[in-house]
């Protein structure tokens, strides 16, 4: 293929990625706010499609502002959208931002050639770094929270675009890197091949959006969207419990509440699975379609909480040290027994026993 050929592809693979990751964000935007953060990273994918398309125009110096600026900080808000999409109680915090910023202000000055010689070239290799420390963050974050996650489209479809995001990231910054012959092939050709990858994302992105967009999937998502403010651990309700044996949630139900199977020290939903003779994907179904949780964690700490709440209720047990409440009713240490607690309760359990054993003194 010559030259001119390599230039023309590239810019139709860059153009049609750059216009369906615009797409997404502008549906993320307009339909889903608190989706802020797939939207940001659809916005960064295609700002660097702009940007590194063959001919894009040198002068528009200060109009690309705003592009580098999106695409400098797609490393830190890649890891914050497998943060957000597989941690069902990630809560942004100031420094994120800090984070966030501080790759854009390194990505700026790289680009506007402020800074000039050995340290150019120091700043280039961390940004190329930081792409690689992200995405190693963000697949580990994918790993840690694997087991736990119940919602059967999130194990499959996100960790489809995460790993392909992350092997995206991954060859880009190595042929950066490295100066191994299969990794430094022609500059048209490595665009080019750049170009492919990113729109294969776009489409990947666009596909499971859209998918999950269908009217009857849309139906089911309504409850998990409007309850997006409220913590893990409360249950989003299903009545009618669609494919799931009322007989099943009745034995999941009576193992949880009568022989109180929460308390056992390291319970994984594995061995729940094999104590109530179901395979594991059908238990993790029941939990999730039937009972509305998420995670397995949060399907836990309901029930252990509402133990520890019964118990720092109780008169009788007023003297009992918060931290021997909370093993009994399962918990591993105080830490975090006392985040689920107040994110249920919006309470500290101190706070929780005060007023609870003030009101029965009255």
């Amino acid at each position: 293929m010559t030259s001119a050929g390599f230039v023309a592809l590239d810019n139709g693979l860059r153009g049609a990625a750059a216009g369906l990751l615009l797409m997404v964000a502008a549906v993320f935007l307009h339909h889903r706010p608190v989706e802020f953060v797939r939207a940001a990273l659809a916005g960064a994918g295609a700002a660097a499609a702009i940007l590194e398309a063959p001919g894009f125009p040198p002068q528009w110096h200060w109009a690309s502002l705003p592009l580098i600026a999106l695409s400098s900080g797609t490393p830190v808000v890649f890891w914050l959208w497998a943060r957000v999409v597989f941690d069902d109680d990630f809560v942004f915090r100031p420094w994120h931002a800090g984070v966030w910023a501080a790759a854009v202000g390194l990505g700026l000055t790289a680009s506007y050639g402020a800074i000039a010689g050995s340290a150019a070239s120091a700043i280039n290799r961390a940004l190329l770094l930081a792409n690689l420390g992200f995405g190693m963050l963000a697949l580990m974050q994918t790993i840690a929270t694997w087991r736990m996650d119940l919602v059967a489209g999130r194990r499959r479809l996100r960790v489809a675009v995460l790993m392909g995001t992350l092997v995206y990231i991954a060859i880009n910054s190595a042929a950066n890197l490295s100066s191994v012959a299969v990794l430094t092939w022609s500059s048209p050709a490595r665009n080019l091949a750049n170009a492919l990858g990113l729109c294969l994302l776009a489409v990947l992105a666009g596909w499971t959006l859209f998918r999950t967009a269908s009217p009857v999937r849309a139906l089911a998502l309504e409850p998990a969207i409007a309850s997006a403010g409220r913590p893990s651990s409360q249950p989003i309700r299903n009545d009618d419990r669609p494919g799931i044996e009322p007989a099943l949630l009745s034995r999941l139900e009576r193992l949880m509440t009568t022989e109180r199977a929460y308390r056992r020290e390291g319970l994984t939903i594995g061995s729940l699975a094999a104590q109530m003779n179901l395979p594991e994907y059908r238990l993790r179904q029941v939990i999730n379609e039937g009972l509305g949780h998420r995670n397995f964690n949060a399907f836990l700490n309901r029930y252990r909480i509402e133990e520890a709440k019964t118990a720092l209720a109780d008169p009788g047990q007023k003297d009992v040290p918060v931290l021997t409440i909370a093993m009994d009713a399962g918990f591993q240490s105080l830490g975090p027994f006392n985040r689920a607690f107040k994110a249920d309760t919006c309470q500290t359990p101190t706070e929780f026993r005060r007023f609870a054993l003030a009101k029965s003194a009255v």
